[in-house]
């Protein structure tokens, strides 16, 4: 069933929705008026709990939520702030508080000039602490904290820090987080992983330490060909952290049809690995070779991406090896060896950011261009359910598709929020 609809473009990239332990709902609302309303419903029936407006107007087009395993959701506020609260799973509208990351007094004096200067972009992510980060931009030449940009990090105290993106690689080219680039963490939780941008649109790679936000390493990115990676302005690529602690993030390329590349590290950035064959506008899914029975090599674990092909018209997705390399005929680049693939149904994109693993089904779940919400089998290398959600069959938003905790399917076509029961 459709939850809500928002007012923004079919192509914009919305964020996801949560599900709390508890089966509770919360996704963000676009609002007519340019901004954002926050939403928690049941998960069982759909029924409204709360809303909850917030002030955030930045230029990031969502509004991006997190949860902490302690329950706590964050979500966006205006001025580079966030807003929590403890109890989202209430039947009613919970007390939300204010945090910032250069300090809330600081904030509270001077809001209105913060306001028009500073603004979160890039999702939020919690470590299993209960601390956030994310990136943040400015909006101005001039602000109060003397940076364009750079890494938050807000202690689940309240208590705020952050660096510049210039200072991470000290280097006055970078000036901030890469666009909608969400920050990935370590198994251990003490690396954080994110994307910078140079002046020239060309893109760097760091590791900070997650406690105290030293910069630990950084490369700047290239293709396979040997040219500058780019981000662009719409992508939805973002660090992935395999279990063995291998770093993949997927960049812009206008060769090689337009796929780009999912670059491979490991985990000190310091040695290049075999690189994916499509990279820039998807985040990929960790899927345990378990899953794929064919399967006979020897990774413990196998990737799942969107693999368009914008030359030939060729809309795939595959799952990837990514220790074994197979030579690519058309770029002449060896890459990961693609273990499946499933064609669109139609000449339309599968319209993925990162889809939903089911490990009880051995199967994928992931959005269409046409419409459709379709489950791919892992076993028999077949689409074997197919759930129709809209009749629009262009420009579907590039979205995460999530499954709840009662194995409800929840995914974003057209604006709309669908629900799929198990």
């Amino acid at each position: 069933m459709p939850l809500t609809q928002g007012s923004g473009s079919e192509y914009t990239h919305y964020t996801g929705p949560l599900v709390t332990r508890s089966n509770t709902v919360i996704f963000p609302i676009s609002l007519t008026n340019g901004g954002f309303q926050i939403e928690a419903v049941v998960g069982a029936t759909g029924q409204t709990n709360w809303e909850q407006p917030t002030d955030y107007s930045g230029t990031t087009p969502f509004c991006a939520l997190a949860l902490t395993p302690g329950n706590r959701l964050y979500f966006f506020g205006n001025g580079g702030t966030v807003f929590y609260c403890d109890s989202p799973d209430t039947t009613t509208t919970p007390t939300f508080t204010r945090a910032a990351f250069y300090g809330l007094n600081l904030y509270l004096t001077n809001s209105k000039t913060l306001n028009s200067q500073f603004h979160i972009n890039t999702p939020i992510t919690s470590d299993r602490y209960g601390n956030i980060f994310f990136g943040f931009g400015t909006l101005g030449t001039t602000n109060m904290l003397g940076t364009q940009g750079g890494l938050a990090r807000i202690d689940f105290d309240g208590t705020g820090s952050w660096i510049s993106a210039s200072n991470i690689v000290a280097s006055n080219n970078v000036f901030q987080t890469a666009f909608n680039c969400t920050p990935a963490l370590s198994l251990d939780q003490k690396t954080v992983y994110i994307a910078l941008e140079e002046r020239s649109g060309a893109l760097i790679l760091a590791a900070l330490d997650s406690r105290t936000l030293a910069p630990l390493a950084s490369v700047f990115l290239k293709d396979p060909e040997t040219k500058a990676a780019a981000l662009i302005s719409d992508s939805t690529a973002s660090p992935t952290i395999g279990p063995d602690g291998d770093v993949y993030f997927g960049i812009w390329s206008e060769d090689n049809d337009e796929r780009g590349w999912l670059l491979h590290f490991d985990s000190s950035l310091s040695v290049a690995k075999i690189p994916g064959l499509f990279g820039w506008d998807v985040t990929d899914s960790i899927v345990n070779a378990s899953l794929v029975p064919s399967y006979g090599g020897n990774s413990t674990y196998l990737l799942a991406t969107k693999y368009n092909n914008y030359g030939t018209g060729n809309y795939s997705m595959a799952i990837l090896d990514p220790q074994q390399g197979a030579l690519d005929s058309q770029s002449g680049v060896t890459v990961m060896a693609a273990v499946l693939t499933i064609p669109s149904p139609a000449p339309l994109e599968w319209c993925v950011n990162s889809a939903a693993v089911d490990p009880f089904t051995k199967s994928i779940i992931a959005n269409n261009e046409d419409g459709n919400l379709y489950r791919w089998d892992l076993t028999s290398n077949q689409l074997t359910e197919i759930v129709a959600l809209t009749t629009s069959r262009a420009g579907q938003a590039y979205t995460p598709t999530v499954v709840g905790v009662d194995g409800t399917v929840y995914a974003i076509n057209h604006g709309q929020l669908f629900a799929i029961g198990k």
